[in-house]
């Protein structure tokens, strides 16, 4: 049986990483179905939708680098450990807040601040943790199988958590916490590693080596803020609660299925790198999947059916599986590891930065234009900078094979 395993998750070190992402992202995606369906239902404003993704968004310029230097200076698991443990926590505030009515907006943007600074100081050490506990041969298969483990968190937790919301809110909180407390025990099984950083002197050029980095790898740069740009003008599913309760009328199991629409589509791409990498050029494919993204929001965003909805959001959800995975590969192939958890701290400020502020700009935008316009509008937008991100980054649309890839000097 074990030999019918793909050859990373015959690691003993990477299953216990893997089977820790699998129960994280469950979690996570439980609480976002759960906490978009109660917040809306405050005062049925798309713009506190926003105010929360903003809200988890602020503590991340502050807390990315120092975050950065902790992943590079201490045991990367432990890291990850504390974090999951934070959201133990946070499951725990939740059920507070659902017990005493949820009738307040303060509470959930408190907890967003909470959410947001533990997903600040440990996903640099829980990204760059990959090609620390596999050799470089598995990484392409190793980098596919954590988003498999991710997009089935997102695949089964929203639909999972929507059901559960419909029969006791409580319930979701409890088993998202159960949850997150597993993953946070299976993290802490994985063989415990030196810090890789040299221990060198603590200033300002140690904290923003990841920034002049990355500023310096144009290819990278181009990459990661083509991700930040295109999600933050394009990425509606924030919105997914305005669309299930206003214009599909599909109720809360709707928008569990809603959220997970992508995911489906995702977790497709991700079995299929995860059996055989990218075979094209990496620069070209990724601006072919970004214009495909854009096209499926304005579908979505015009769409009046549940079916069609589902079916855009699933596309959309394959093609950004194919855009993050030619990002993470060439982050982790073209740092150095004495680097990793720095630049990967940088790279999640623009992720997040993508998310959190996208969802932000999308509630503000449906209040002022609706929910529709700013979809489609969006889409749009994201389709125009697929086209022209090339012009502005030539060594992106160079890229070849994520093969070919090799580490940059320091």
């Amino acid at each position: 049986m074990r030999q019918r395993l793909p050859p990373a998750l015959r690691e003993r070190d990477f299953a216990l990483l893997w089977t820790s992402s699998l129960g994280n992202g469950l979690a996570l995606q439980m609480l976002v179905v759960a906490i978009g369906w109660q917040v809306y239902s405050i005062h049925r404003n798309p713009l506190d939708l926003g105010l929360v993704g903003l809200a988890e968004f602020l503590p991340l310029p502050i807390l990315a680098l120092p975050a950065g230097q902790l992943a590079d200076r201490v045991q990367r698991r432990l890291v990850v450990a504390v974090g999951l443990a934070i959201q133990v926590g946070i499951a725990g505030m939740l059920v507070a807040i659902t017990l005493s009515g949820a009738h307040d907006l303060w509470p959930f943007l408190a907890v967003a601040v909470v959410a947001g600074a533990a997903s600040a100081v440990t996903n640099p050490a829980g990204r760059a943790l990959t090609p620390e506990v596999v050799s470089s041969e598995l990484l392409p298969g190793a980098v596919a199988l954590r988003s498999v483990a991710n997009q089935v968190g997102i695949v089964v937790g929203p639909a999972l958590g929507g059901v559960i919301f419909a029969v006791e809110p409580v319930a979701v909180y409890i088993t998202a916490g159960a949850l997150s407390l597993l993953a946070c025990v299976t993290i802490l099984g994985v063989t415990a590693r030196a810090a890789v950083a040299p221990a060198t002197e603590l200033n300002w050029q140690s904290l923003s080596a990841g920034i002049s980095f990355i500023v310096r790898t144009r290819m990278l740069l181009g990459a990661i803020s083509l991700d930040l740009v295109a999600v933050l003008l394009g990425d509606s599913i924030a919105l997914a609660p305005v669309f299930a309760r206003t214009i599909l009328d599909v109720g809360p199991i709707g928008l569990g299925a809603l959220r997970a629409a992508p995911s489906v589509g995702a977790l497709t791409a991700g079995l299929l790198l995860a059996r055989r990498p990218l075979p094209y050029r990496a620069g070209p494919a990724l601006f072919t999947v970004v214009a495909v993204f854009g096209a499926m929001m304005i579908v979505f965003g015009l769409s009046r059916s549940l079916p069609l909805s589902l079916a855009a959001l699933a596309v959309s959800g394959f093609a950004d599986m194919i855009s993050m995975n030619i990002r993470a590969m060439a982050v982790l192939l073209v740092t150095p590891p004495e680097l990793q958890g720095r630049v990967s701290s940088v790279e999640w400020v623009f992720i997040s930065a993508s998310n959190e502020l996208g969802a932000f700009e999308s509630g503000v935008v449906a209040s002022l234009v609706g929910a529709t316009a700013a979809v489609v509008a969006g889409g749009a937008l994201m389709m125009g900078v697929a086209a022209s991100w090339g012009r502005l980054f030539p060594p992106l649309a160079r890229m070849g094979r994520l093969q070919e890839l090799q580490p940059e000097p320091v």
